[in-house]
């Protein structure tokens, strides 16, 4: 289609994964019959450096097994990194050759340039042949900044035939001599060769120099990267290596040389560019909007599990599963599991959507006889990354992005433990958010005490904090079945018919409890960040709990003791984002800030809490500094009870009591602000502490 599309900045290595992820979901929507078979192909440029990074040659394989013939790696292979060589012992060309040809790939090398040829038809006994394969990368660097006596006397100088060979040829024409990534007939044949390659994957390794043409100020050197600006000789040398044409009185102004406009360069230039669609990259959203159901048609959610215990993560798939049968949006989902589908018990999607194969299923799972049987197809709608978290999260990015690159609106859910999300890749749920992708993340397990027994490897209290680092992604720390609901067809509409460039974090819990009946007029609460979810009883000193994700449960129990207990009337409230309530207040201030003349405007968490009596306390699953963000705005400033501190693999309660964020610290938390300010005396804090049975001297979760 019209326009361009590339990756944006990121890590190095990171680059290559995502375009092998983009080739495939290509083929996933053409065999889906989302997508016309157009032959357009996705190319990957980087440099034999960034091959190091693991994730730069990580998915190798899966281009091959696939047969992605519409993807086309370039190797820059200049031989040398900012330091120093790549390989200064050794040949990397050589050794990414292995790596891919090994991996299934078609291998196009592009070593020697033109001025080579001759040389190389004159060596009948293979001593050139032989000299260029053993002199190391380490050599070759040195020779790109010596001169052309140097590269005589050691390249040629290792044998007399080949001295003989180099006899007819200048020192300049040897310090001149091309290699292949400079010669512009040998890059043209490469790359006609790669694009008409059918059944695999092409790689080009093309040898170039780095900094080509600034000779002495940068050519080969380790400063290429600091160099700014060339003299006057060192531009002249530019000027001639290069054939400009520009005369010796006008060099030291350095202008810009610009062919005639009826030239053949400059008409094949903008014939190039119509083509393309333009003259500057740009993102076209060209996908037509979706018609998103309304939150009328989730009423079920609504109305509470009854006796039923369920966890979010189980409410979050059947509130999935109902959009899967969706008749306007059920195609567009994409949903994307790096091998935890049944972790989170969505296998029940499998045999009815399938998990896609680009070659369909050419074996009889080991559970064909069951139900819920693992089915692969060529047209399945599931994306079964395997142990992927980097690859899984690539097609969410191929996915999210789908309305610019071929004007389809995909939705793509990325379902994951929330400890590998952010902790794992978070330098793609950024470019994600670079590239405005679209669409749902969600960290299942979430929370530092909710998935016992696993210690530091899955207790994530942090992701959210991560996921305030991101400016255009909405992060959301569910309780209730209702709320997930809410949230999740909020941001179908934002996204798919209004056109935001934004994304979500949904995080979710595996700790089963009742749903309750959603509570009436909440709906902007739930989006906003924070609404009353059950109101104390009234009469008495007043208290209010923030509790957010599955420690909303020790909300409601320490408002029953503390009113049972203690006398204290406590407000739960549902806390569904401190980051969206951050924003917005930090939207206010800046507004306040800029309008002094105006009315000052109040931010959403101020005015829900302004009228309200007594002090507030946050519990969270997260560290102290999650609900720490909107502290500045709370009327009388806000107490903070997080999970600061490693995993313990424990039961829930004595992951709660080490981190001190159950009930019972809820309520000795809000004993104390009273004390503090007056309400209560202090020793009814101490005989808290007695009676509910803490111990003040155990040591901190805070282990430094």
């Amino acid at each position: 289609m019209p326009g361009f599309w590339q990756f944006p900045t990121v890590s190095m290595g990171l680059g290559p994964i995502m375009a092998i992820y983009q080739a495939r979901f290509n083929r996933y929507l053409e065999n889906r019959g989302l997508k016309a078979v157009d032959g357009g192909k996705v190319w990957a440029f980087l440099g034999d450096g960034e091959t190091d990074e693991p994730e730069s040659l990580g998915a190798l394989t899966l281009a091959s097994r696939e047969k992605l013939d519409n993807l086309i790696f370039v190797v820059n292979c200049n031989l040398q990194r900012l330091d120093g060589p790549v390989r200064g012992n050794g040949k990397i060309i050589q050794e990414l050759e292995a790596a891919f040809r090994g991996a299934g790939w078609n291998v196009i090398k592009v070593i020697w340039g033109s001025d080579w040829d001759s040389l190389l038809a004159q060596d009948d006994h293979g001593h050139l042949r032989k000299r260029m394969g053993e002199v190391v990368d380490g050599w070759f660097q040195k020779y790109s900044v010596e001169s052309g006596e140097f590269i005589r006397k050691h390249f040629f100088g290792a044998h007399p035939e080949l001295l003989a060979m180099a006899e007819e040829l200048t020192d300049k024409k040897l310090q001149h001599m091309r290699r292949g990534g400079h010669d512009s007939d040998k890059v043209y044949s490469a790359f006609h060769a790669a694009v008409n390659h059918k059944g695999s994957p092409t790689v080009i390794l093309a040898k170039t120099v780095k900094g080509f043409g600034l000779g002495e100020a940068g050519e080969g050197r380790n400063v290429t990267h600091q160099q700014k600006k060339l003299n006057e000789k060192e531009l002249r040398e530019f000027r001639d290596r290069f054939g400009i044409p520009i005369s010796d009185s006008e060099i030291d102004e350095m202008p810009f040389f610009k062919p005639p406009d009826d030239s053949r360069e400059i008409l094949y230039i903008h014939e190039r560019r119509k083509a393309l669609g333009g003259y500057v990259p740009q993102r076209k959203d060209s996908a037509a909007p979706l018609k998103i159901p309304g939150l009328q048609e989730f009423e079920e959610f609504f109305k509470g599990s009854g006796k039923r215990q369920v966890s979010t993560t189980m409410a979050f798939v059947q509130f999935f599963s109902r959009l899967l049968r969706n008749k306007e949006i059920g195609k567009a989902i994409v949903p994307i599991v790096p091998d935890e589908a049944r972790t989170f018990g969505m296998e029940s999607l499998f045999r009815q959507y399938g998990i896609y194969a680009s070659q369909g299923q050419l074996y009889e799972p080991v559970d064909s006889d069951q139900l819920l049987y693992y089915r692969e197809a060529r047209d399945g709608q599931i994306l079964e990354e395997g142990i992927n978290e980097a690859g899984a999260m690539s097609s969410f990015i191929s996915a999210g992005t789908a309305y610019a690159t071929h004007g389809i609106d995909m939705i793509p859910f990325f379902i994951f433990y929330s400890m590998f999300g952010f902790q794992r890749i978070g330098d793609l749920i950024w470019a994600a958010g670079d590239m405005r992708a679209k669409g749902f993340l969600l960290g299942g397990t979430s929370g530092r005490t909710a998935l016992n027994g696993e210690g530091l490897q899955h207790q994530d209290g942090h992701s959210h904090l991560l996921a305030s680092t991101v400016p255009n992604l909405l992060a959301y720390d569910p309780a209730f079945a209702y709320e997930i609901a809410v949230i999740v067809q909020d941001g179908l509409r934002r996204m798919y018919e209004a056109r935001e460039d934004i994304f979500y974090y949904i995080t979710l819990g595996n700790e089963n409890h009742a749903m309750p009946k959603m509570p009436a007029g909440v709906e902007q609460g739930i989006l906003k960040g924070l609404y009353k979810f059950k109101p104390g009883k009234k009469g008495g000193i007043k208290a209010h709990i923030f509790g957010s994700g599955s420690l909303i449960l020790e909300a409601v129990r320490a408002q029953k003791m503390l009113a049972e207990q203690y006398g204290i009337c406590a407000d739960v409230w549902s806390a569904t984002s401190y980051n969206e309530l951050r924003r917005d207040a930090l939207k206010a201030d800046r507004w306040n800030r800029l309008h002094p003349l105006d009315p000052p405007r109040i931010p959403y968490v101020e005015s829900v809490l302004i009228d309200e009596e007594g002090p507030c306390v946050a519990v969270s699953d997260f560290m102290k500094a999650v609900p720490d963000q909107i502290g500045p705005w709370v009327p009388g400033g806000l107490v903070t009870l997080g999970t600061d501190g490693f995993g313990c693999s424990d039961s829930r309660p004595a992951l709660r009591r080490h981190f001190e964020v159950d009930a019972e610290f809820v309520c000795v938390a809000v004993l104390q602000v009273l004390a503090q300010r007056g309400q209560v005396p202090r020793q009814r804090v101490q005989q808290a502490i007695d009676d509910l049975g803490l111990d003040p001297d155990k040591a901190s979760s805070m282990a430094y």
